[in-house]
């Protein structure tokens, strides 16, 4: 594939990210005034437990993405058909397993909130339940054209139709909540807008990709294979479960909506956070997949590793420092009266999630080498641990206890325990790679002390003095970071990408 294409994917991945980021931050504080703490706290709940049943999904979506690359890059065109037909047949089983599923939530819900919950609640909840697990069920067969498109590197339409409709579904739900409609219609909304792009995909593939399924030939043996494959990333999203979705559920069977309703506004904070490093991977990923099956070069891997983390870190160092600063004072501002312990709760996960967020190569590197195994175990055992200590101390200390125990978890395991991993097993070079991040972080460091110092002295109490004590920020933050902070290359990037939007708009 032309690597036009992975720079087109790559920007618009970026500018995808970019509007879904802008989106959430002008729109939330709208819905959270439409909506009211209970009803927020009341979807947050619901879409915990959806969040639960996406990881039926096995891992197979990602695997669709690696064995289709692997078979073009073989030139094996009718073992992808076969492939395609295999995964289909056994997406439509698992529509009826999440079918099943759904519904004992649907008849069980009492029992799980009845001590937290009114009967009202209980209702609206029930409701949103079926709702969002029809969504989950219609998703799964058609997903597998998702996933095509992702690994035939068709990132041009892909983004471009992700794009559209988060315009088209913001607006909408804008509409809806003006007139009155609550938490159900913002579910319906988005399972009609969900169905319409599923049908789009599967449309692109069937006239312009000319992809076929094949389902007379079921593979055994293949299926195994990708089993063995699949189960590792399947391992793996538990534990993203455990860490991003069981809070909001452990909250809401102990202390009600409201509760639920600061936690996950934390929760929305830390998902812009990881979008912003985690964009480009994606893309990546049949790239990488390539160089492994042509010939897998550790001393280009680790030098493509330490690249890739050098320039998410540009984006986060300054996230993470500027969050430091202004997190307390935006939440403020942004989600309203109530909400002000959102931001030690986003900050312990913010701290200990960078680690993982600036190596997120190596989860792509372990997928195309086909050895998530260690990797998956690891996660899984740390993040039960995790999950049995959220329960004692949410009940102790609320949001804050939940947090603290996703902290710890992410600071030993993706913290300490992945990072010998990649030195001594899979040959990465760590220890330049952290040589290079402590280089880098000085500049951040010292500017975030002596800002710290400053602003006590200053009071942000309105909007617009938040922005200009964060275009000050900004104005000492990015020269100083990219003449002493950034490499060569990095800066290029940068000269380059200037020059390129000043030709386009000047």
């Amino acid at each position: 594939m032309p690597i036009s294409q992975i720079k087109i994917g790559a920007i618009l991945s970026y500018a995808t990210l970019a509007l879904n980021n802008l989106v959430g931050l002008l729109y939330t504080p709208f819905m959270l005034r439409m909506l009211g703490k209970s009803e927020y706290g009341l979807y947050s709940i619901v879409a915990s437990v959806i969040a639960y049943l996406t990881i039926l999904d096995l891992g197979f979506g990602n695997a669709i993405v690696r064995y289709t690359a692997k078979f073009r890059a073989e030139n094996k065109q009718q073992e992808q058909y076969q492939m395609f037909g295999m995964f289909f047949l056994l997406y439509c089983g698992i529509s009826i397993i999440t079918l099943l599923i759904g519904a004992i939530l649907y008849l069980n819900a009492e029992s799980i909130f009845d001590v937290s919950l009114t009967i009202n609640e209980l209702e609206r909840t029930k409701t949103i339940l079926l709702l969002m697990i029809f969504n989950l069920a219609i998703t799964f067969p058609f997903s597998l054209f998702s996933s095509i498109i992702t690994a035939y590197e068709q990132f041009l339409f892909q983004k471009m139709i992700t794009i559209v409709r988060i315009i088209l579904n913001t607006a909408t739900m804008i509409v809806l909540l003006n007139i009155g409609y609550k938490a159900i219609a913002m579910v319906v909304v988005t399972t009609i807008f969900n169905i319409l792009t599923l049908g789009i995909n599967l449309w692109y593939c069937k006239h312009n990709l000319k992809i076929k399924l094949i389902f007379f030939k079921f593979q055994w043996t293949f299926l195994k294979e990708v089993s063995i494959y699949s189960f590792w990333i399947f391992l793996n999203a538990i534990m993203d479960c455990i860490y991003w979705s069981s809070g909001q559920i452990i909250l809401g069977a102990i202390a009600g909506t409201t509760v639920v309703a600061v936690y996950a506004i934390a929760i929305q904070l830390q998902t812009f956070y990881m979008n912003f490093s985690t964009a480009i991977n994606g893309v990546l990923l049949p790239k990488m997949t390539a160089l492994v099956v042509q010939g897998d070069n550790k001393v280009i891997i680790s030098d493509i590793f330490i690249k890739i983390g050098r320039i998410q870190y540009c984006v986060m160092a300054l996230i993470l420092s500027g969050f430091i600063l202004f997190g307390q004072q935006f939440i403020n501002l942004w989600a309203g009266e109530g909400y002000s312990q959102a931001y030690t709760i986003a900050l312990l996960f913010f701290i200990p999630l960078t680690i993982p967020l600036i190596q997120n190569m190596g989860i792509i590197i372990l997928q195309a080498r086909n050895q998530m195994k260690f990797r998956c175990l690891l996660y899984l055992g740390i993040s039960v641990a995790s999950l049995a200590l959220q329960i004692p101390l949410a009940r102790k200390y609320g949001g804050i206890g939940c947090a603290i125990s996703v902290a710890l978890a992410l600071a030993i395991g993706q913290g300490i325990v992945m990072n010998v991993y990649y030195q001594r097993i899979q040959k990465i070079n760590i220890i330049k790679f952290w040589k290079e991040i402590f280089k880098m972080s000085i500049i951040p460091l010292l500017l975030c002390i002596v800002s710290y110092y400053i602003l006590l002295r200053i009071s942000l109490d309105s909007v617009s003095k938040l922005i200009i004590a964060i275009l000050c920020y900004l104005s000492l933050y990015v020269p100083l970071f990219f003449k002493f902070s950034m490499n060569s290359y990095e800066r290029d990037l940068v000269l380059k990408a200037k020059s390129s939007l000043l030709r386009k708009f000047v």
